[in-house]
């Protein structure tokens, strides 16, 4: 038998209710980041599995949804492969987190987008100081894992 898989649309509706409650670092509603995140892997070019990957990207990292919600989700294996590779484990290493994600296909996108959007000056700015520096200092540090640009 034959599933049908989730729309983009029903899967943004998904990670919006799945993270209603949650707010990022300066008090935003969280799925501005979602959406945010989304809408880069689109205009890098990724396809329709990235970008619903993009919205799903932190639901099973911040407890929103859980790995068995994801395995069995009307979503591709790609898709939910890309969403465990972006998806951090307590005590892993930076080094094999973003090893798992050059080596997940399609998942590099979704993090470049990810870390694009983290790194944004302009949500930067409304952080204090510190929280500023440390977090400046963590997505470049991401970034030369993932062996990208500076």
């Amino acid at each position: 038998m034959t599933r049908t898989l989730l729309t983009l649309a029903e899967v943004e509706a998904l990670a919006r209710e799945a993270h209603a409650a949650q707010t990022d670092k300066a008090g935003r509603p969280y799925a501005e980041h979602l959406q945010a995140v989304a809408e880069g892997v689109r205009e890098r070019g990724g396809d329709d599995e990235q970008i619903a990957a993009a919205w799903l990207h932190d639901a099973v990292e911040d407890d929103a949804l859980s790995e068995e919600w994801l395995a069995e989700a009307a979503l591709t294996n790609r898709t939910k492969a890309i969403v465990l590779a972006l998806t951090k484990r307590e005590g892993e290493p930076p080094e094999s987190y973003a090893k798992r994600i050059r080596t997940t296909p399609g998942a590099l996108l979704v993090k470049v987008s990810d870390l694009a959007h983290n790194a944004d000056p302009v949500r930067l700015a409304v952080l204090d100081e510190h929280t500023r520096a440390r977090l400046t200092k963590k997505y470049a540090s991401m970034r030369a894992l993932l062996g990208l640009a500076p």
